[in-house]
């Protein structure tokens, strides 16, 4: 398409804070050309350039009381992506370094993502800069209630339908639920990641950490290699990196470092069952560090990233651009063979190129993660059905998903023996959208 470049170089003329938004629209814009110039009908309906601005962007101040009685303000966000294959879905992200950019990028990958997985859902993306880290359980409550005043008139079970993410667990769903509720009267599938007893699914927490590994597991397949005995080095402790390290010990992998914000641990052995578990109830209930873990053979690095060890398998699990390029530098003197992006585009561009030179394989995250948003899908199904699934079906569900989302990339990938799994994702995602959007006509 000759006048990519120049749509661009438009939009960042036009959002010119904006570059974690511009990286993904880059990212996937270098793998869609071929695809643009091939379909008359998507270049002569503009589909690409429709693609670039969201449907609606909803921003609203937050005011609360904290526990001495004092005003707190934040701000607060829903980016309503775009809802050509369904009701907008995806996160809500308390942090405090979250901006309107942070929700247009996430949005827009979302809204491909959401594609990949053959649910009838749209793209959407929200939150606030609270940080629930140091607060009070009533305090965050108080958060939450406060934040719902707001975001209830602009959700629905068939309109938008959040979900957790960052910041944003069980505990802040409950709330949120709750708050909804109360405001509303109804009880109805608006939001996902509900606790099971109220209308969640089983599996929900786990799912973006199983179903990444599920997609590793069918990559590796692809090329008759097996998960068992591989040193896989795991950043992050939220959800997505707990449970992805807790399916890959399951799976006889070797999880050989977890990190969060002060630093990261390692076992060289890799971490058992019983230490993991330790690590989950010290970041779940205690909410502490994993400076305060301590176990046999295992060092702890502060200020620290993982990135220098020796493994295999990358997976970097905690947020958006963590990994440089002098990480990716470090990996490729190693023994690295895969990186598998299990939080939201955690790959710095000059990381990313870096890897893609040396020809690491990468599982890019639109693909690699979207088990935690195909689960939501099913909670939604299950909330219609007013039915609970046991976690044995939906965790069936989930492969199944995981190993259709695999096929598709391969397919869409120029070389279907050692495809190009980003090229794959983005042309597989780019196509459900794309021809949606073209069957509304102009809208």
């Amino acid at each position: 398409m000759s006048d990519f470049s120049e749509i661009i170089e438009t939009l960042k003329q036009n959002t010119p804070e904006e570059k974690q938004f511009h990286q993904a629209v880059e990212e996937v814009a270098a793998d869609i050309g071929d695809e643009l110039r091939a379909h008359e009908d998507y270049r002569a309906n503009r589909v690409f350039e429709r693609l670039l601005v969201p449907d609606r962007i909803i921003q609203f101040r937050v005011s609360w009381l904290d526990d001495d009685q004092n005003i707190q303000i934040n701000n607060g966000w829903r980016v309503q992506y775009n809802n050509a294959l369904g009701p907008y879905k995806g996160g809500l992200r308390f942090a405090p370094n979250v901006r309107l950019d942070t929700f247009k990028f996430l949005g827009f990958e979302q809204t491909f993502k959401n594609a990949l997985t053959g649910l009838p859902m749209g793209g959407g993306k929200g939150g606030s800069d609270f940080d629930p880290k140091g607060k009070s359980e009533h305090e965050v409550m108080r958060f939450c209630q406060a934040f719902m005043q707001e975001l209830y008139r602009h959700i629905g079970s068939d309109r938008d339908v959040p979900a957790g993410d960052i910041g944003v667990g069980n505990r802040e769903i409950g709330f949120l639920y709750g708050a909804y509720k109360q405001l509303t009267g109804r009880h109805e599938a608006v939001l996902t990641g509900k606790n099971p007893g109220f209308g969640g699914s089983c599996v929900r927490k786990e799912a973006t950490g199983y179903g990444c590994v599920y997609f590793l597991m069918n990559m590796l397949a692809h090329c008759d290699d097996d998960i068992k005995g591989k040193r896989c080095a795991v950043s992050g402790a939220g959800n997505v990196a707990l449970y992805t390290a807790k399916k890959l010990i399951e799976r006889n992998a070797k999880v050989v470092t977890l990190s969060d914000s002060q630093g990261y641990i390692i076992k060289n052995d890799g971490f058992d069952f019983e230490e993991l578990e330790q690590i989950i109830e010290l970041k779940e209930q205690k909410r502490g560090t994993l400076a305060d873990f301590e176990a046999e053979n295992v060092r702890y690095h502060e200020g620290k990233k993982p990135w220098g060890e020796d493994f295999e398998i990358a997976i970097p699990a905690a947020t958006q651009n963590e990994v440089s390029g002098a990480d990716m530098a470090k990996m490729i003197d190693g023994n690295l063979e895969i990186v598998c992006e299990a939080a939201n585009m955690p790959l710095q561009a000059e990381a990313r190129e870096k890897a893609q030179e040396k020809g690491i394989v990468i599982a890019p995250a639109k693909a690699a993660n979207a088990g935690g948003v195909a689960v939501s899908g099913l909670e939604r199904s299950q909330n219609a059905m007013h039915l609970s699934w046991p976690a044995e079906k939906v965790d069936k569900r989930l492969r199944k998903i995981m190993k259709q989302i695999h096929k598709d990339c391969v397919a869409c990938a120029q070389d279907g023996k050692r495809p190009d799994y980003i090229q794959g994702a983005n042309i597989a995602g780019f196509r459900r959208v794309a021809d949606a959007i073209l069957a509304y006509g102009v809208v």
